[in-house]
């Protein structure tokens, strides 16, 4: 029964690339590094809807967040390449590249209505709300799957189960 089956991440081969790869590290940097831009900016965005104080601010800080997003965008599809072959939508991922997608575009729609400025600043800030909550949501995806990877078994260790466990 092929349900019953566990799933892995990685198999020998992509594991060893992974842990090979410089792109594991600078995915590991950028990672909590997003995660502070956006928790910094979330908080403006909030303050800014509810004071109307330091809009310029909170304005601003989703365009850095939005570049932060499209660095560790573009270093994991090189990432997702060297380990799995491709740039993007690789099996073991595909779910969070797809979600990744709606995020990169409400990302990149707001970073439109903010260069062209005909929204107003709470519409613009609502709509990065939006983009938050996709975000949260793939970050939850991708913190998953690193808890995954972390208590999937390498192939050796689960032949071998008397042999110590490698951490990931």
């Amino acid at each position: 029964m092929q349900g019953s089956q566990p799933q892995f991440l990685y198999t020998p081969e992509q594991r060893a690339k992974r842990d090979a790869t410089r792109w594991t590290l600078v995915q590991g940097v950028l990672a909590p590094v997003q995660f502070l831009v956006f928790l910094v900016s979330l908080y403006l965005v909030l303050n800014s809807l509810r004071t109307g104080e330091h809009t310029d601010w909170a304005l601003a800080s989703v365009v850095v967040k939005t570049l932060v997003l499209y660095l560790i965008m573009v270093t994991g599809c090189i990432w997702e390449k060297v380990v799995y072959g491709k740039y993007l939508f690789a099996h073991a991922f595909f779910w969070e590249d797809m979600v990744s997608m709606l995020v990169m575009a409400l990302h990149t729609a707001y970073l439109w209505v903010w260069w062209q400025g005909q929204w107003s600043a709470g519409d613009q800030l609502l709509l990065a709300l939006a983009a938050y909550v996709t975000y949260g949501i793939n970050a939850a995806q991708y913190i998953r799957k690193l808890r995954m990877a972390r208590l999937q078994k390498p192939a050796t260790q689960a032949l071998h189960p008397s042999s110590p466990q490698v951490s990931v």
